[in-house]
């Protein structure tokens, strides 16, 4: 171990003491630096590095729990040891309540010079892993930093990827005249755009893995209700969630499956000029989450709901699954419910 690693300064007012204290430590590898005083002590501290300090208790004007908070209010202050009495527990208490990484007991002899060694040593190996592990959390620190900043570029990215495939599939059907394709179109862009809106939430917050279910929900329902509510007939669609955090890929799982449920209640529980609403709520179930999408329309029979290509059936079949869970739907006298249970992480 290079000298320079273990610089001690040695504060103490006995002359004698401060000599042997210089030849026993030097024997033991270190490069000893005495002070006479307490304020000779933090003086030299303030204007030299030291990889150690050692005070003594027991000095004139200003002690050594005087002397330890001084040391401690100068910057970049290395481990202190402290040096009592034989019978001052209470003085070594107080001197750890006050910064000290250790104490040792005076004694006359050799052992004395041995104790007070292995606690030095002791202590800087403390620090240097303190130090250490103070590095590397700063280090991981700024690694999460800069990736959260580079999820947040790729959820941009892919957002505004997704917007413009939006837009091609909006130009597709417009130059269609088969008002079926026209639909079918219109039902792949809000798929597409269930999904940018998870990306959309990922990049403008702060956390880049999770999702806030209520913001993404509110903004999506604002999305289907310009899609599918009207004043003639009168067509609702109202939210009411709770502040939930999914992880982002359960996040698709469930915007894919609310656009599904609430694009079939709209096209398939009302009749062409009946009125409606749609109600979508999400809340908290313990660790788990309940979303429900109803309607007061047809429910499941004994008139069956059209069911179009069955595409829509499929995708909440398959979301639900990635979300371990399964839709059910309770079919009332008038309306339809449908609920999901699953997990939040």
């Amino acid at each position: 171990m290079p000298q320079s690693l273990r610089r001690l300064l040695y504060i103490d007012d006995d002359p004698g003491l401060r000599r042997l204290a210089t030849r026993a430590l030097t024997r033991r590898g270190f490069d000893v630096v005495c002070a006479e005083s307490g304020a000779e002590g933090v003086a030299m501290a303030a204007v030299e590095h030291y990889d150690l300090i050692a005070v003594d208790h027991y000095m004139p004007g200003m002690d050594g729990l005087e002397t330890l908070a001084k040391l401690r209010a100068t910057a970049g202050c290395p481990p202190i040891v402290y040096v009592t009495g034989s019978e001052e527990g209470r003085v070594a208490i107080a001197a750890l309540k006050a910064g000290a990484a250790d104490y040792v007991v005076k004694t006359v002899g050799e052992d004395f010079f041995d104790l007070l060694a292995a606690a030095l040593d002791h202590v800087r190996v403390r620090a240097a892993l303190e130090r250490d592990k103070a590095l590397v959390e700063e280090q991981l620190r700024a690694s999460n930093v800069r990736l959260e900043a580079l999820l947040r570029e790729v959820n941009h990215r892919v957002a505004n990827s997704l917007q413009l495939v939006m837009a091609m599939v909006r130009l597709q059907s417009n130059s269609l005249a088969d008002a079926a394709a026209r639909e079918a179109l219109a039902d792949t862009e809000r798929r597409i755009d269930a999904i940018a809106q998870v990306h959309r939430s990922l990049y403008t917050t702060d956390d880049a893995e999770g999702v806030d279910m209520k913001d993404y929900l509110q903004a999506l329902v604002d999305e289907l209700g310009g899609a599918w509510a009207s004043e003639k007939p009168k067509r609702a669609l109202t939210l009411d969630a709770e502040s939930i955090r999914l992880p982002a890929d359960r996040a698709v799982s469930l915007g894919v499956i609310v656009n599904e449920l609430v694009s079939n209640a709209f096209k398939y529980a009302y009749g062409p000029t009946s009125p409606g609403e749609v109600r979508v709520s999400l809340t908290r179930d313990d660790n788990a989450f309940l979303l429900a999408v109803e309607d007061d329309g047809v429910g499941l029979g004994p008139v069956p709901r059209t069911q179009g290509s069955g595409l829509g059936s499929r995708l909440i079949g398959a979301m639900a699954k990635s979300l371990q869970g399964a839709v059910e739907y309770d079919s009332k006298a008038k309306g339809l419910r449908a609920t999901l249970r699953a997990a939040i992480a």
